[in-house]
């Protein structure tokens, strides 16, 4: 039997692989705060925490994926808003693509299995 640990570990590595697609999906509407964005994720059952969308966010921003502005709150300091450029709308279609075909193959394999 497999060690729990390395299980954990093989699942976090799946969900960190569709991480930016999942990012990228939630950013694709209105702009969006970070603290929405990580709600909407937890909402769909995907563990994140701040430490890893933070760094994932800005390296979307710098590889021109996600535009960003800064919005004054009334509760609190200014918050950062995320939405997707053209580039990023070009990546989500691909990426959402590739998706749909790791589904239907994934799905196809367990027909012979389970």
């Amino acid at each position: 039997m497999q060690d729990k640990d390395y299980t954990d570990q093989l699942a976090v590595q799946m969900r960190k692989g569709v991480l930016v697609y999942c990012v990228l999906l939630v950013c694709g509407g209105q702009p969006v705060y970070s603290s929405d964005v990580i709600r909407r994720l937890r909402e769909a059952e995907l563990i994140v925490v701040e430490g890893t969308l933070y760094p994932l966010l800005n390296r979307l921003a710098r590889d021109k994926l996600l535009g960003y502005e800064w919005r004054e709150s009334e509760q609190g300091p200014p918050r950062k808003y995320y939405w997707l450029t053209e580039d990023g709308q070009a990546i989500l279609a691909t990426l959402r693509t590739v998706y749909h075909q790791l589904d239907t193959s994934i799905k196809t394999l367990q027909k012979g299995v389970l």
